[in-house]
């Protein structure tokens, strides 16, 4: 059979370590990269006669990443113990929900064939993380760094509804970026701040039911995501074309060779014995809270997209591009309070600014150049008084460096400001024609693609301070005389 017989069926679990400085049930620290072993304490441990005590920050930040998720809030709640024993577990068990997770439902939209497509959610509940079994330190043992363990975690369940590899890139995208608008993670996968499972199966085409899943576990990048996915993908597509079996179980990604690998039998629900957790009372998400965490949620970036594709006609690449990052999106909002020039604002935005960051490899947060002063600049270029590629090469650095703090006072003084003098044009217009005669033939004899050549030597001639569309203008009367 053809691989188009098939329809591939994917859910994910997410998972998102939040921006709290504390564990989720002790005072221990979060911060990532500290020595082995050093944010542990008893309870962190499982010592016996230690009680956990909820962190009241992660209940919040769980329920805004909800609400933001078009999510039902379980207004009471309790945790679970989940029974597993691996090595890195100090407990013997996570604390985790179970019954009751702390946002129900929901959907995260991506963008589709015909609009948006939303993806939904079984649920968003809090979770402690593990620690981490560490195999390269010592040839004979296994070592155990407990730093990470009781950090708290949202995990996020989709129901089994995206179809492609590209469908999983896009959701993990947009659900990284509303983390990070929200505050709630850094979206930082490398440090495993974000981490994604992915359930995969296929059926035939037209099938209801679904096929046997196959989950790859702890996938540390989009991209690995997606190589994963295709891979599993094809891998089931030909079992199921030799009408071999296909297993039930956990597998790996081997992120050299692309592949995946099977690491354990796939557990059920039961395996893990869940049962309410007794040193943890049940808590109450009140009217109250909800409403103050409602009431902090900022303009999120589907929203941002919209009002920037209607309100100011721009791309939905540009107004995608601009709301990939919060700080981004902050800077555009406040540049365009000075200016009436959008999608020239984007433009400069997505250009000079973006290749000025990258350059430099810093974030939009450390750029110094104030809206204001960049709406100036724009508004030089727009309204004809210097060209772009002259802003942009000669102002935009010496503004950037605190240099100079004027747009208009610097060109000036560098002698940058476009002329629209038809004589003055005409000079430079004669010159350039004066400098290259065969090409001039060449153009007479229908070589129209050669005017830019002429406009190029004119804007040289004039260092850039001949007016663009007066020039070409000029220049076509005196070649096609």
């Amino acid at each position: 059979m053809q691989a188009a017989v098939y329809e591939t069926v994917i859910g994910l679990e997410v998972h998102a370590q939040l921006l709290t400085k504390t564990k989720l049930f002790c005072a221990d620290e979060t911060n990532f990269g500290a020595e082995p072993n050093t944010h542990i304490s008893p309870v962190t441990l499982g010592y016996p006669g230690t009680l956990p005590v909820l962190n009241k920050q992660a209940v919040r930040l769980a329920v805004k990443m909800g609400l933001a998720c078009h999510s039902e809030i379980e207004n009471w709640n309790y945790f679970a113990r989940k029974n597993y024993f691996y090595p890195d577990l100090p407990k013997g068990y996570q604390i985790s929900q179970h019954t009751t997770p702390i946002c129900k439902g929901g959907y995260v939209n991506i963008p589709g064939n015909e609009g948006n497509k939303p993806i939904l959610l079984n649920r968003i509940h809090l979770e402690e993380d593990a620690g981490k079994s560490i195999h390269d330190q010592d040839d004979d043992f296994t070592s155990l760094d407990f730093n990470r363990a009781g950090v708290p975690l949202i995990e996020l369940v989709t129901e089994p509804c995206l179809n492609s590899a590209d469908e999983a890139v896009a959701f993990l995208t947009n659900f990284r970026r509303l983390l990070r608008y929200l505050e709630i993670c850094d979206g930082n996968m490398e440090q495993g701040s974000l981490r994604c499972d992915a359930n995969v199966s296929i059926r035939k085409a037209g099938e209801t039911a679904l096929g046997t899943k196959v989950e790859i576990k702890n996938l540390n990048s989009i991209r690995n995501v997606k190589r994963a996915i295709e891979f599993e993908v094809s891998r089931m597509q030909e079992l199921a074309d030799k009408n071999e079996t296909i297993v039930q179980q956990t597998r790996s990604f081997d992120a050299v060779t692309g592949t995946t690998f099977s690491m354990r039998s796939k557990e059920e629900a039961n395996d893990y014995r869940y049962f309410p957790d007794p040193d943890l009372p049940p808590f109450e998400v009140t009217t109250e809270l909800l409403k103050s965490i409602e009431a902090s949620i900022p303009a999120l970036p589907e929203e941002l997209i919209s009002r920037y594709m209607e309100k100011y006609n721009l791309s939905r690449y540009d107004a995608e591009v601009i709301t990939d990052d919060k700080e981004t999106a902050a800077y555009f909002e406040a540049l365009i309070q000075y200016t009436p020039f959008y999608k020239a604002a984007a433009n400069w935005l997505l250009g000079p600014v973006k290749s000025h960051l990258n350059d430099r490899s810093i974030s939009i947060a450390a750029f110094q150049l104030k809206p204001a002063v960049l709406a100036s600049l724009i508004a030089l270029v727009e309204e004809g008084r210097v060209h772009f590629s002259t802003a942009s090469s000669r102002l935009f650095p010496q503004l950037v460096s605190g240099a100079a703090t004027d747009p208009l006072q610097l060109a000036v003084s560098l002698n940058l400001i476009q002329t629209g003098d038809e004589t003055q044009i005409l000079e430079w217009v004669k010159q350039a024609m004066e400098k290259m005669p065969d090409k001039v033939l060449e153009y007479k004899k229908g070589k129209k693609g050669l005017l830019g050549l002429f406009v190029g030597e004119v804007k040289k001639l004039s260092q850039g301070k001949a007016d663009p569309q007066l020039t070409n203008q000029l220049l076509i009367q005196k070649l096609e005389k």
